[in-house]
């Protein structure tokens, strides 16, 4: 059979022969705007020419909505008239994603300084970025490190924002802390033949569980710690929020309590940690003064929900944060005037929005609804730029369940109800990953990922809440 060759493919491999970079190096640079064009149709909506461009074009990667070609372009002609020749390298750097160490060493600092701001952004951005190496490791190649059991449910975790502690919330009301050092010593790879000798090793491990606390008299639903002090905060179905300072060994009550009109649904520490948002089953947000327990709501009834508020989270910042509802919407609020400033209505076709996080620079929100589907909102455009679909087999979950961002954005995590499974799509154009069944005996019903290294907790209502971790440098035989 005669090989296949596609139109215009002799041309390019007339650019591409001979040796060294100088001859590569075009059709390099050329496939790789052909990529940029293609993100940047996507992302303006033109989704059949980019597919179009896609086959003719024949790209070997899946290229995810950008807005990064217009981005370097705008930069290119902004600074064409002045400093040209160092912004031209600048351009030609970012637009192959290398290093910037050679234009660093180049360029004055206040130019450097503007441009970097603008260009590498942190975590997920596509408005600048479409092939990022991924260094984080595959969810599926995730292994479980320790599991812990409670006597009822298990409906709520939270991790430190160090990575450091981890917390787990149950129906039977009592809430565990669990030391992330001591659960990976218990199942390092020379732990498991249990070594008999006392040695450092074995000092080091100690009980995973730190503490054990009982305060609150029904299910505890929500689980955050402080930012910055060794304060963790429970919300439950009695109407309470608890503060609970783990620091004192002896501590087993907490230190503080706000009492609520109405069950409390989710909780959210402002990046300072003076303030903490409230969800409950009532449609108004609460805003709490962590230090004077004094209370505060949005002064416009229209701006509130209609219908019980599922989910809420600041950003990063502390400039805004968002809310889910079983209304169906998404709102995005200014946490200075605690006023509502955009609304995604019908945000999962109607069906309520179980969950909603933002990405690390504040420009997208991930939200997950009980219709099974994963979405990124971008919220400079107020639309829904990326679907991640393939969960729900069955379509509607019988329960709530939440996505999330690995530790470098570089994944989104979701649990399958019906395979008890972990669903993991690559952020940036939505391919799905292997499977990682959770090993769990029932449905999992919350879902929380470390901020800072590659670990996660699934917690379920098999009673049990499984550690889960990627060692870097696993012992093999």
């Amino acid at each position: 059979m005669a090989p296949i060759v596609n139109a215009g493919g002799d041309q390019r491999n007339q650019r591409g022969t001979g040796t060294g970079d100088s001859a590569t190096f075009p059709v390099k640079l050329r496939d790789q705007v052909y990529k940029l064009m293609i993100s940047q149709l996507f992302y303006d909506g033109h989704q059949a020419l980019a597919v179009q461009l896609s086959n003719m074009v024949q790209v070997s990667q899946p290229c995810p909505p950008s807005d990064r070609l217009l981005n370097l372009v705008s930069i290119g002609l902004e600074k064409e008239k002045g400093s040209f020749g160092v912004l031209l390298l600048h351009f030609r750097y970012a637009l192959l994603g290398k290093s910037l160490n050679n234009f660093l060493c180049v360029a004055d600092s206040k130019t450097v300084n503007r441009l970097d701001s603008t260009i590498l952004g942190p975590g997920l951005d596509l408005e600048f970025e479409t092939e990022v190496p991924v260094s984080a490791p595959e969810p599926a190649l995730y292994e479980t490190a320790y599991v812990t059991a409670h006597k009822g449910n298990c409906r709520a975790g939270a991790f430190s924002p160090d990575g450091q502690l981890c917390a787990t919330g149950s129906v039977d009301a009592s809430i565990k802390i669990l030391d992330v050092e001591r659960m990976l010593a218990k199942s390092a790879p020379d732990a498991e033949g249990g070594s008999s000798t006392s040695g450092p090793a074995n000092e080091v491990q100690g009980h995973p569980v730190i503490r054990t606390l009982y305060d609150h008299f029904e299910e505890v639903t929500t689980l955050q710690f402080h930012p910055t002090l060794p304060f963790l905060a429970s919300g439950s179905r009695d109407h309470t929020i608890k503060i609970f300072d783990y620091a004192k060994a002896s501590a087993k009550k907490a230190s503080k309590t706000y009492t609520d009109a109405d069950q409390v649904r989710c909780i959210s520490f402002h990046p300072s940690g003076d303030y903490l948002l409230a969800a409950t089953n009532h449609p108004v947000i609460r805003l709490y003064d962590v230090n004077t327990g004094q209370c505060y709501v949005c002064s416009i009834p229209a701006h509130q929900h209609k219908g019980a508020v599922l989910f809420i989270k600041y950003s990063n910042d502390g400039k805004q944060y968002v809310s889910a509802s079983r209304d169906g919407s998404i709102k995005i609020w200014d946490a200075v005037s605690n006023r509502c400033i955009n609304t995604f209505q019908q945000a999962h076709e109607g069906i309520e929005v179980c969950s909603v996080m933002y990405s690390r620079n504040g420009k997208y929100v991930l939200s997950a609804g009980k219709d099974s589907l994963v979405k990124l909102w971008e919220l400079s455009t107020s639309r829904c730029l990326i679907a991640y679909t393939g969960a729900g087999t069955a379509g509607k979950q019988n329960h709530r369940a939440h996505a999330v961002f690995n530790h470098t954005e570089d994944y989104v995590l979701f649990p399958d109800e019906a395979t008890i499974s972990l669903c993991a799509w690559d952020s940036r154009n939505a391919a799905r990953k292997k499977l990682l069944s959770l090993g769990h005996n029932g449905p999992v019903r919350y879902l929380i990922h470390s901020a800072v290294s590659p670990a996660f907790l699934s917690c379920s209502d098999d009673f049990r809440a499984r550690f889960w971790y990627r060692r870097t440098h696993s012992a093999t035989h």
